[in-house]
C-alpha cells in the first residue's frame, strides 16, 4: 500500500526536543537523551547496509521520583516517531516457573499494536473507496433486484437495463447522501464478534498454546452471522468498515508492522528498579535477578515467537525508568547494564515548575478544567496568584507526604473544583474567577491537618 507515513521521518534532534517542550516543562538532559536515540534510529536506516545491523540501539534507563514526566517523555516520542510503542510494568513479569507473564509477551503485545496499527493506516488509505462500495451495497439494500436482474458484486458499475429502476437508485443516492434517509432502520447480516477460548488463554501466561489454538481452530470453526436491525447511518459505516478490511492486504499488514516493530519499535519498560538486587532472596523476591535474566536476551537481540511469525528484538529500542531509591542501577545484573548504555536522571520539580506545568503546555491542567467547565456554559478564569497558591500547596503537601510530582496538582485540582464541578450544570452562563483566596478557603482544612492531607490530598 503506498501514501503511508514513513514512522522513520527525519526529525532533527533539536526539532523533537522542540516538541517534546510542547507538553513536558523541564527535563532537558532527558530530552536531550531520547531525541540523540530517536534520530538514531533514522541514521541507523541510511548507513551502509553491511554495517546496518551492527549498529545496535541506545538503551536509555530514565532515573527519577514518580511524577516527573518520565512517562510523558517515552509516550510522546512514540507519537512523534509513529512508531509501536508499549508500556510495561517489570514487576508484573516472574521468572519461568513462578505465576505471572513471561518477558517475550511484551514483544508479543508490541507486535498486535503494530498490526492494529498499519491496519487502520491501510484502511485510512482505502477509505474513499471503501465507502463507495458501502454505498453500492447500501442502495441494493434499499431497492433490492428482481431475481431476474444480475448484479456484478465486484464492481461500482451498474448494468441494469431497467432505466426506472436506475432513476429510482440515483434519487436514492442522492437521499443517501443528503442524510435525508439516516434515521430509517434497516436488516444487515454481521459477523458475530465470539471471543474463543484462545483468546482467555491468550490473556493468562499461556501465549503460546494460544497461537497453537487458534491457528489449529481457524479453520474449523464456523463464522458467525447475526441478522439486526440498524440506522442507515450506522450501517453506512458498518459496511463500510467491512468493505475497507476487505481492501487491505492482510499479509502485507504483517509484512509491513514487523518490520517496523524490528526497526522502529519502543519498549517502555516502568519500575526497573522493582526487579533490581543480585542477592539471592526468598519469598516475593526470588525471581527479581531471574526476571533479569529472562529480560537479557529480549534487550541484546533475540528472535520471539508471535502469531504473526518471529520477530527479531535486536533493534527495538527500550527506555527503562525508575526511582531507585532504594535499589541503584548498579544492583542489576552487569550484563542488563551494559545494554542501557545512556543513563539520564530526572530533576525533582520545583514550585516554578508546577507554575508552568499549570499554564504552559498544550494539554495543561487548568486548560483542560475550564475546557470541561465550558461543556457546562461556564466560563472559568484562573488568576495568577491563584495558580501560584495551587503550585505552593502541591510543593507543600509533596513535602509534607509521599513525593508524587506532578500528579500532586491532579489531586488538589480536584479537591479546588469539586464543588463549581459538581455545581455546574445549574449554572448555565455564570462566570467564575479563582483567585488566592478561594484555593486557600477550599483547601484550608486539609492542609492544616496534616493526617488528613496525606489520605485527602
Amino acid at each position: 500500500m503506498k501514501g503511508l507515513r514513513d514512522p522513520m521521518a527525519p526529525l532533527t534532534p533539536a526539532q523533537i526536543v522542540a516538541e517534546l517542550d510542547r507538553y513536558i516543562i523541564g527535563q532537558e538532559r532527558a530530552k536531550r537523551a531520547v531525541a540523540i536515540a530517536l534520530r538514531n534510529r533514522w541514521r541507523r536506516q541510511n548507513v551502509p547496509p553491511e554495517l546496518r545491523d551492527e549498529v545496535a540501539p541506545k538503551n536509555i534507563i530514565m532515573i527519577g521520583p514518580t511524577g516527573v514526566g518520565k512517562t510523558e517523555i517515552a509516550r510522546r516520542l512514540a507519537k512523534l516517531a509513529q512508531a509501536p510503542f508499549l508500556k510495561v510494568e517489570a514487576s508484573k513479569y516472574t521468572e519461568v516457573g513462578y505465576v505471572g507473564r513471561d518477558v517475550e509477551s511484551m514483544i508479543r503485545d508490541l507486535t498486535e499494536l503494530a498490526v492494529n496499527m498499519i491496519k487502520a493506516e491501510m484502511m485510512r488509505a482505502v477509505q474513499e473507496r471503501a465507502d463507495a462500495l458501502a454505498e453500492e451495497r447500501l442502495l441494493e439494500l434499499l431497492l433490492p433486484r428482481r431475481k431476474s436482474e444480475p448484479f456484478q458484486s465486484q464492481t461500482l458499475e451498474e448494468v441494469s437495463p431497467d432505466a426506472s429502476r436506475q432513476a429510482t437508485k440515483d434519487k436514492l443516492r442522492q437521499q443517501l447522501r443528503g442524510g435525508k434517509l439516516n434515521e430509517r432502520l434497516i436488516e444487515l447480516e454481521i459477523q458475530s464478534q465470539a471471543t474463543p477460548i484462545v483468546e482467555i488463554l491468550s490473556g493468562q501466561g499461556m501465549e503460546e498454546m494460544g497461537i497453537n489454538l487458534r491457528e489449529m481452530l481457524s479453520s474449523v470453526l464456523p463464522t458467525k452471522t447475526k441478522r439486526r436491525k440498524v440506522r442507515i447511518a450506522e450501517a453506512r459505516r458498518l459496511l463500510a468498515q467491512e468493505e475497507a478490511q476487505k481492501l487491505v492486504d492482510m499479509e502485507e499488514v504483517v509484512a509491513q508492522a514487523i518490520h517496523r516493530v524490528e526497526n522502529s519499535g519502543i519498549v517502555f519498560l516502568d519500575e526497573l528498579d522493582k526487579i533490581a538486587g543480585r542477592e539471592a532472596g526468598h519469598g516475593p523476591d526470588v525471581s527479581r535477578e531471574g526476571v533479569q535474566r529472562d529480560l537479557l536476551p529480549i534487550v541484546e537481540g533475540s528472535t520471539v515467537t508471535t502469531k504473526y511469525g518471529p520477530v527479531k528484538t535486536d533493534h527495538i529500542l527500550f527506555i527503562a525508568a525508575g526511582a531507585f531509591h532504594v535499589a541503584k542501577p548498579s544492583d542489576l545484573i552487569p550484563e542488563l547494564q551494559g545494554r542501557f548504555p545512556i543513563r539520564v536522571e530526572l530533576d525533582p520539580l520545583t514550585r516554578e515548575d508546577f507554575i508552568r506545568i499549570l499554564t504552559e503546555p498544550q494539554n495543561a491542567l487548568i486548560r483542560q478544567y475550564v475546557e470541561l467547565l465550558k461543556t457546562e456554559e461556564v466560563t472559568l478564569h484562573f488568576a495568577p496568584d491563584a495558580v501560584a497558591a495551587v503550585a505552593e500547596l502541591a510543593t507543600l503537601v509533596n513535602q509534607r507526604a509521599e513525593n508524587i510530582g506532578a500528579r500532586r496538582l491532579y489531586t488538589i485540582m480536584e479537591k479546588l473544583l469539586e464543588e463549581i464541578s459538581f455545581a455546574a450544570p445549574d449554572m448555565p452562563g455564570k462566570e467564575l474567577t479563582i483567585d488566592a483566596g478561594y484555593v486557600h478557603t477550599r483547601l484550608a482544612d486539609v492542609i492544616k491537618d496534616e493526617d488528613l492531607s496525606r489520605y485527602i490530598l
